[in-house]
């Protein structure tokens, strides 16, 4: 068990102090936190939600992570990048990151499992093993994987200052005028459907994606779209939001669609970092996949 003792600054909800003060910690992770009855406010119990006072004190006992209970399963993995601290994986079309309800096995966590054993890093839990940052089942491209704990740490600290540059290819619906924009509006969970995300003002959270086109199509346009911060199903909502919805994106998209594909036709292109050991900028890029390149 590891205890951090911490004081409050300003009036703001528990979860977001948490996440901000401990660079090993999520928002996520802070409220699965509060949740299980592992922080206390004042000597006292609270929830998610609650909003602290200047000069409260906070008390976070972060359990020490479990023995990894998921199956390592012999599954190729298109590995773009690897040392001994982290690894650059080319995640297809249709595997989900890690294991969830529904979906305990052939993730990529299950593949990582296998491939480097004990060696991956606990701080996002016992599910999610060395998983830093993630890419949505049906969205294809580079993903980042922590080996060890300072690795991880390093890389989410990143993520949180926004200086990850990650680019994404996708085909949308329509005919995009102007030649590049940027689409500046907050996203978080939709009140009627927990499945999907939407711009709200409304326990969101700042979202800004910028796009170019890169080429046209009449009724299609293809474009680059340049992640600022890194939300759930961030691009899909924000292009959605402007009328043009990733082609085959069934959540956001349109309901009837000429072409029967699987999944949303959206590629994770390239992803440069600082490597959190050796201070190295380092920059990965890969060919969108076939299913991609057949469309166009």
């Amino acid at each position: 068990m590891q205890t951090f003792n911490l004081i409050s600054t300003s009036d703001v909800r528990i979860d977001k102090f948490i996440s901000d003060e401990i660079e090993s910690i999520s928002r996520s992770y802070a409220q699965k936190l509060i949740d299980e009855e592992f922080v206390l406010v004042d000597g006292k119990k609270v929830k998610s939600k609650y909003k602290l006072k200047e000069g409260q004190g906070i008390v976070i006992n972060v359990p020490t992570p479990q023995k990894l209970d998921v199956l390592a399963e012999d599954i190729t993995l298109d590995i773009v990048y690897e040392d001994s601290h982290l690894i650059v994986v080319n995640k297809p079309q249709g595997m989900v990151v890690h294991p969830a309800a529904g979906n305990y096995t052939g993730t990529l966590v299950n593949a990582l499992m296998q491939h480097c054993g004990d060696s991956l890093s606990q701080i996002n839990g016992v599910v999610r093993p060395g998983i830093v940052h993630r890419i949505d089942k049906d969205t294809s491209g580079l993903l980042l994987v922590a080996k060890d704990n300072e690795a991880h740490i390093g890389l989410s600290s990143q993520i949180k200052e926004h200086s990850l540059t990650r680019k994404y290819i996708a085909i949308v619906h329509a005919n995009i005028k102007a030649d590049s924009g940027t689409i500046d509006a907050p996203i978080g969970r939709h009140a009627s459907n927990r499945k999907k995300m939407c711009i709200t003002d409304k326990n969101s959270r700042n979202a800004v994606t910028h796009y170019t086109v890169l080429q046209r199509f009449g009724n299609y346009t293809l474009v680059e779209c340049k992640l600022e911060t890194g939300r759930t199903h961030q691009i899909r909502v924000h292009m959605a939001s402007i009328g043009h919805p990733i082609l085959g994106d069934k959540l956001y998209g349109l309901k009837k669609e000429k072409y029967n594909l699987i999944g949303q036709l959206l590629h994770a292109k390239l992803l440069g970092f600082i490597h959190p050991i050796t201070k190295e900028y380092m920059e990965f890029e890969t060919d969108v996949p076939q299913r991609f390149q057949k469309f166009l």
